[in-house]
């Protein structure tokens, strides 16, 4: 629909598939209010201009569900950074963000 050459056309698939992205953002929920007596944990990582991280924690069905997530765009001296420090400095971040849910968790989070 988005194409140069293409013509636009909107139908009765293209409104049905609008509708339902609509009620599935409206609706559902994407993010898990946190309960500190769960398993936690953070899944970091890096790119060339950017770093992000999510902080899930472990539901009774033992799936993962979302917490938080964080996604900063990195600074030019950053950019510089090899890449394991660029992965270092996404840990360190998501550690600083999230650290009032880590310190009071009951048990271990891992990284």
């Amino acid at each position: 629909m988005v194409r140069k050459d293409e013509k636009w056309n909107w139908e009765e698939e293209q409104e049905v598939a609008f509708k339902k992205l609509k009620r599935v953002f409206t609706t559902r929920p994407v993010l898990v209010a946190p309960n500190l007596d769960k398993k936690m944990r953070i899944e970091a990582d890096a790119s060339e201009y950017a770093i992000g991280g999510v902080l899930s924690m472990k539901y009774e069905n033992e799936k993962w569900r979302l917490v938080a997530f964080i996604s900063k765009s990195l600074n030019e001296a950053e950019r510089n950074y090899k890449i394991h420090d660029k992965e270092m400095l996404v840990i360190i971040r998501c550690l600083e963000e999230w650290r009032h849910f880590l310190e009071s968790t009951q048990g271990r989070f891992e990284i």
